[in-house]
């Protein structure tokens, strides 16, 4: 959902006109749940508590409504914007009392829960994660311990809506979650929490999900400032042997992603010469001019203190490269298969395997493929995540299809492929399969057009992987 509202913003669908919608669908289930009487608003500082106060607004124009809010913190510190703002906005509303709870006593002292004819849990929302902290932990004792009807805004605070474990959570008597069902709301634990749960349409334009944008990369994990070597992503290339430049450029756009540790295993004919493209990349010779089997125990125990395995850029279609490349494959936790390795790769994967292709059109075909339209079910059939790239880029992990439409003409230029491998394989050691393909082919797309701006069909895959971390900041 954090991609998705990111995504919407940059479609021009703005944070404050979702806000709005959320609120006024909070507003419309209160009054249908009381008619008249007592409304106590508990709200956070994020967005979760911008929804809440739209809310209140909304119901401070009615007569029959008594509207109380209890900001958990200091107003002062309200997180974002389009929460700051419709705060703001209540000091032009009835509102029949407000006040900022940083200690527990100070709501238990008002008496608002105690008399209330309905409370509105919107604490916490979806930010959650570890053990619930003062006051809150407090809140969600007094709140549970009411008697009062609940409803909770997009999960119960507490609550963890990708499924994880919960400390302590409101027991709320209907959720409201807005746009789509999320994925810790459908556990059987779930149940004790959320009781009733209603899916509010609040307007996200579909586009906004559909389509890869800008959003998807801010679900991405962020450095932690403690990390050390190592933490953010140890990638193995498996390339070369009739060509040296493609590992090389998967290895350079894999370390401008943010990869710690990047080596390329590569036979001993060009090993030297990938060494010579960045004193960066770690270069590891096998034994022969193309890779074979000999070179598995090698390949073995290089995996072993990988993160990612890369494989297929430069390898060419010698036999016994393609019956070295089905042989490493099912020793991979974590694979991105391109260009020639696409040729030794055995369907369905095997598993234990997480894989991601990213085949062109000729590739898909070779594979069984036919076209865009048969991405999703061929992902699902051979359980793998694919990438099909194309002047849309399609990716589906058999589930879910999205489209990336970054990316122009000029990238035509050979080796731009291999950036996108190593960027996928860079964004596999710290995320999701599906989430590293679509950031990737976005990433991959957009640092192609910033380099079209300035270099136009001149453009080469070195100016691309130069324009990564500009679309990452």
């Amino acid at each position: 959902m954090r991609a998705i509202d990111a995504n919407c913003e940059y479609l021009g669908l703005k944070g404050l006109q979702l806000m709005e919608n959320a609120g006024a669908a909070i507003a419309r289930e209160v009054k249908e749940r009381i008619g008249t009487g007592k409304a106590v608003f508990i709200a956070g500082r994020g967005n979760n508590g911008g929804d809440a106060f739209v809310a209140a607004r909304h119901l401070s124009s009615d007569p029959d409504i008594k509207v109380y809010i209890a900001i958990v913190g200091q107003a002062s510190r309200i997180r974002t914007d389009d929460a700051k703002h419709n705060f703001n906005l209540l000091g032009h509303c009835t509102i029949e009392g407000l006040i900022e709870v940083t200690d527990a006593s100070h709501l238990k002292d008002t008496g608002w829960i105690d008399d209330s004819d309905v409370i509105i849990d919107a604490l916490l929302g979806t930010g959650i994660s570890g053990k619930i902290r003062e006051p809150e932990s407090t809140i969600i004792d007094m709140i549970n311990g009411s008697g009062k009807p609940v409803i909770a805004v997009d999960v119960p605070s507490g609550f963890d809506p990708d499924g994880g474990d919960v400390d302590k959570a409101v027991k709320a008597d209907i959720t409201l979650t807005f746009h789509a069902m999320k994925n810790g709301l459908t556990t059987p634990l779930a149940s004790k929490y959320t009781s009733e749960v209603k899916v509010v349409n609040i307007g996200v334009c579909s586009d906004a999900e559909k389509y890869v944008g800008s959003g998807d990369l801010k679900v991405l994990q962020r450095r932690r400032a403690d990390s050390h070597k190592g933490q953010s992503g140890r990638i193995l290339i498996i390339g070369g042997g009739p060509y040296s430049g493609a590992p090389a450029l998967a290895a350079m756009a894999a370390l401008r992603t943010g990869a710690d540790i990047v080596t390329v295993a590569a036979p001993a004919s060009v090993a030297g010469t990938i060494a010579a493209y960045s004193p960066d990349i770690i270069v590891r010779p096998l034994s022969s001019d193309v890779l074979c089997e000999e070179d598995i125990e090698t390949i073995t125990k290089l995996i072993g203190s990988h993160d990612v395995v890369v494989i297929g850029m430069g390898l060419g279609r010698d036999g016994r490269t393609k019956k070295a490349v089905s042989e490493i494959i099912p020793l991979c936790k974590k694979v991105v298969v391109d260009a020639d390795g696409l040729y030794g790769i055995e369907l369905p994967i095997p598993e234990g395997t997480e894989m991601i292709i990213t085949p062109h059109s000729g590739e898909f075909r070779a594979l069984g493929g036919e076209s865009a339209d048969d991405v999703k079910a061929f992902a699902s059939s051979n359980h793998l995540i694919i990438l099909l790239k194309g002047k849309e880029d399609t990716i589906s992990n058999g589930e879910r299809v999205a489209i990336n439409v970054t990316g122009n003409p000029g990238m035509t230029v050979g080796g731009t492929g291999d950036v996108l491998a190593g960027v996928t394989g860079a964004l596999f050691a710290i995320a999701s399969p599906v989430e590293a393909a679509c950031c990737a082919a976005f990433i991959n797309g957009a640092a192609g057009d910033l380099a079209f701006e300035e270099r136009g069909y001149g453009l080469l895959a070195t100016d691309v992987i130069d324009r990564i971390t500009d679309v990452m900041k």
